[in-house]
This record gives C-alpha cells, structure tokens and sequence, in this order.
C-alpha cells in the first residue's frame, strides 16, 4: 500500500514516515499543502495523511481538491483543534477520519487500516486466498498453517496482490504501489520480488497461486495453472 504524509511539523513527518515503512507501507512525504496537490497530480496513493494546519495551503484546500478530482482515496486529518465543531468541518468536508495530536502511532496505524478495509470492501484484517491468510495488523502469513516469514517489501508485495486477488496487475503498477520515489533500484525489481514471494508461498505446494500473466503482468489468484 502506497501512503502520501503531508505534514509541516517536520519531527512528526519523519516519524510517520519511519513507523509506517517499518510496517510494510511505501511511503512519500511532504511539508505543505501545495507540494500535496502537486504530488497528488500525477501518482495515485491508497491512502493520504494530512495535517490541516500546513503552510502554502491547508488540509481542507487539499482535501477539496481530491475530492474535486472525483478521487475516493481515503483521507485522515491530523489537527491540533480538538472542537466539536472542527471535527465536523473536516469529516463534512469528506475526510474519512479524524485524530487529534497529541496521537499514539498504534492509533494512527489502527485507523488506518481501518480506512484501507472499508475502501477495500473488507470487514476483517484478515486477507485469505486459499489456504494463505495475511493478518493486516499482526503483518502474520502462513500457508496451510505453516508460517512464512517475510520482509517489509515482500510483505508489502503480497498484501498488494491479496487485496486485488483475481485482477492482473502489471509491473508498473506494482512498482508504483510497492516503491517510492527514493526508490533507484534496477528496472526488474517486480520480477525479482516476485520470484522472492514465490519461493516462499508457492514452492511445495501443488496448488500455485502467484500467476504470470505473459505480456501483462501477475495476478495471485486459486487454481491450476503455472
């Protein structure tokens, strides 16, 4: 899942940014409001945190602006205002959720994911393809009951291909959901991920689940087919 964090409060950003890319998420980050809706133009997130009071534009001005764009993508405020009447204004205003600073991080992680199951259609955080289940929140995999330990990325690569079970998914799109824009790695690094997941998911069982789709891309899906 791939997370936008606009935040002036430059100790704050660094430590959203640092927690959430511990727990598998792809996240970019910024400082103002104007340098959000420039980000927001052209890349396409799952999510996006943002503070209300920031610099060159606030969170409102950015909020309406996705929300312009006809973009459900869900939104969290972050805000110093703790009035009734401010957290109205900002879920009126198409926010998904509201937190009020000072904020414990396993809060923020907790709503969300929430917000990420409800765009999802997900009543659980549990993800299962199979006999592969994913836990959102404990970041626990296993195969037929058998544990599987992942990497951060690898991690972040199945929970991608296991919210979206069933749709092919093509390389770009999997770098620019998976990867950030510090990303400067080689151009194969799908390829290479892939190969990672397969080893350890698919590797002794009969059953595949990770599916190339020659010319257009992956899909993790239930059957047969190599």
């Amino acid at each position: 899942m791939r997370i936008l964090i606009a935040e002036d409060e430059k100790d704050l950003n660094h430590i959203l940014v640092q927690k959430l890319t511990q727990d598998g998420y792809s996240v970019d980050n910024c400082y103002d409001g104007q340098e959000a809706m420039d980000i927001l133009t052209y890349t396409k997130y799952d999510a996006v945190i943002l503070d209300i009071m920031m610099p060159k534009a606030d969170g409102f001005a950015v909020l309406s602006f996705i929300r312009q764009r006809n973009d459900d993508t869900p939104v969290l405020f972050l805000t110093a205002k703790d009035s009734v009447s401010d957290r109205v204004k900002g879920l009126d205003s198409g926010a998904n959720d509201y937190l009020i600073k000072p904020f414990s991080l396993e809060e923020l992680c907790a709503r969300l994911r929430s917000m990420l199951r409800t765009s999802h259609g997900q009543i659980s955080n549990i993800l299962s393809v199979g006999d592969l289940t994913l836990d959102c929140s404990t970041h626990h995999v296993a195969r037929a009951g058998k544990e599987i330990t992942l990497s951060s990325k690898e991690y972040a690569l199945l929970e991608y291909l296991m919210h979206n079970q069933g749709l092919i998914l093509s390389r770009e799109k999997i770098e620019n959901h998976i990867w950030n824009f510090d990303y400067e790695g080689g151009t194969n690094v799908v390829d290479v991920y892939i190969s990672y997941l397969r080893r350890k998911i698919d590797s002794g069982h009969e059953r595949h689940l990770i599916h190339t789709v020659r010319g257009r891309g992956y899909v993790l899906r239930e059957d047969t087919d190599s």
